[in-house]
């Protein structure tokens, strides 16, 4: 019971159990959900401004997917992609390059995001291992940043604090400063900031010798590392230069903003930008199922398969049920115009969001792309002071937010080193209405947090 949250019982329990004590108070218990919002066992509704984990676009209990799961099941359960194939498998790889478009023509499958960013740079590897390039080894990628949770994607994710931990199993890869558009790495504009980072790729790029880097990978909105963090425009222009100029694959991570962006991938808003693979996930199977992809070139992947094949799956790569669900997510997303709705409905919720920015003193930054934004908190919006480690804003808002029927993500990675903030990524269902609501709830959840500064003498 929600009451009874943070009890830990004899045998069994919760998954939170396993995280920090600290970040898991006033953790409500969900029993059922509708739409955009979701209840708890005492009936009390909340908007889930975060689609579960930037997840669940179609929000809850869409019955067409679910309903095509099911007859997927009865029909045929599975069978294992390395001895045979199946119609929802080609049904779905076919619905996900067109959205894609050319220069992405092939689709690997895989159980969720971690897991394809290591099937995506595994896949590079081996074509650069099968053209005679044996020595592409390095993948550089951003500080901060994050591409998953497994002992290979920790080493190419931008976490500090990380390698305190797993130092000694992981193996880091190179990193570069993140373009902040907020704190910018270099100079003092968002612009200055990219291409000081861009200097700094190619600067990486000659340290490791080409010969030896295999790919740079980046976020075209950031995830919680980042806080949706959207790079200058000059960036996407200056790194493909850079990649192409030195013979490095760029790796687009779109395992949270595909289909949030008014775009089927934020690659499409950069043509001059193209990337040689897309690995996203998110909003593929929308929360129904888990699913990732590996999306790249025919050329590539056909050339591959005549020389020595990427031979690498795991048991649930394109089983059947999923396949079925993630065609009904797409299919729905298509036909009720949910991806390109994304689009408008940022802009009012940016609008929303930066008019609760103007009036409150720990708001320091809004942004994002699409349905895919984020507040960053400040104690001082002059200097853009960081909150001490000790209060949490983000997680005191997170515990508040629960008390007015919302439910936010926030994360202090890094330590706070780059800024602490919400992602407001909501269902890509949510409605101008509901984007109403959803500000008003939080407009009076950061009011609250802002008195309870200002009493305790922080503000």
């Amino acid at each position: 019971m929600s009451g009874q949250a943070n009890v830990r019982p004899a045998m069994g329990g919760s998954q939170d159990l396993f995280y920090s004590a600290a970040t898991t108070k006033g953790m409500p218990t969900m029993v059922r959900g509708e739409n955009i919002y979701v209840y708890d066992d005492t009936d009390r509704q909340y908007i889930d401004v975060v689609s579960g984990a930037m997840t669940a676009s179609l929000g809850q209990g869409n019955r067409r997917v679910l309903q095509a799961m099911y007859d997927q099941g009865v029909k045929h359960t599975f069978s294992y992609v390395r001895t045979t194939r199946h119609l929802p498998n080609l049904a779905l790889t076919e619905k996900i390059a067109s959205l894609a478009g050319p220069g992405f023509e092939r689709v690997h499958l895989s159980s969720g995001g971690s897991e394809a960013v290591e099937q995506g740079i595994k896949f590079l590897r081996q074509y650069a291992y099968a053209k005679g390039l044996k020595q592409k080894t390095k993948v550089i990628t951003l500080m901060p940043s994050y591409h998953g949770g497994t002992l290979a994607t920790i080493g190419w994710t931008g976490d500090e604090d990380a390698a305190a931990v797993w130092g000694p199993m992981a193996i880091f890869g190179d990193k570069i400063p993140a373009p902040l558009t907020y704190r910018p790495p270099f100079g003092n504009t968002a612009e200055e900031g990219a291409r000081g980072t861009a200097a700094a790729l190619e600067a990486k790029i000659l340290e490791l010798g080409p010969e030896n880097v295999l790919a740079f990978m980046m976020e075209p909105v950031g995830g919680q590392s980042t806080g949706a963090n959207v790079p200058h425009r000059s960036f996407f222009t200056e790194v493909r230069n850079i990649c192409s100029k030195y013979g490095v694959y760029l790796v687009f991570d779109e395992i949270v903003s595909a289909c949030r962006t008014g775009s089927f991938l934020a690659a499409h808003h950069y043509p001059d930008c193209k990337p040689d693979i897309v690995i996203t996930a998110k909003g593929l199977g929308a929360a129904y199922t888990p699913i990732g992809a590996v999306l790249a070139p025919a050329s590539m992947v056909d050339e591959l398969a005549s020389l020595t094949g990427f031979n690498l799956s795991h048991t649930y790569n394109a089983n059947p049920i999923t396949c079925a669900g993630a065609f009904a997510v797409l299919s729905e997303m298509t036909d009720r115009n949910l991806i390109s709705n994304a689009g408008p409905l940022g802009d009012l919720l940016r609008t929303r969001l930066n008019e609760i920015k103007e009036l409150s003193p720990i708001v320091g930054d809004v942004r994002g792309h699409g349905l895919m934004m984020a507040i960053e908190y400040v104690r001082n919006k002059e200097t853009k002071e960081v909150f001490s480690g000790d209060l949490f804003a983000s997680d005191r808002i997170r515990q508040i937010g629960v008390d007015n029927g919302l439910l936010l993500y926030s994360r202090r990675q890094n330590g706070g080193r780059y800024g602490e903030w919400s992602v407001v990524c909501p269902p890509l269902i949510i409605t101008a209405d509901q984007i109403e609501e959803l500000v008003n709830r939080l407009k009076k959840t950061l009011s609250t947090y802002v008195d309870e500064l200002t009493r305790s003498g922080v503000l």
